[in-house]
């Protein structure tokens, strides 16, 4: 689940850069949550 939302994230921003609408200020901020998460959750995982 946690890769789907990135994956989506991830095309948004692409999305955003080609397009260059003030939107894509608000997908580079998501994309930078999306990594934080994705980071974390490996994080996490390897200390199990």
């Amino acid at each position: 689940m946690l890769w789907t939302i990135a994956a989506v994230l991830v095309v948004l921003w692409l999305i955003g850069v080609v397009s260059s609408t003030t939107i894509g200020g608000f997908i580079h901020v998501l994309l930078v949550i999306a990594v934080i998460v994705v980071l974390l959750n490996l994080i996490q995982n390897r200390k199990r």
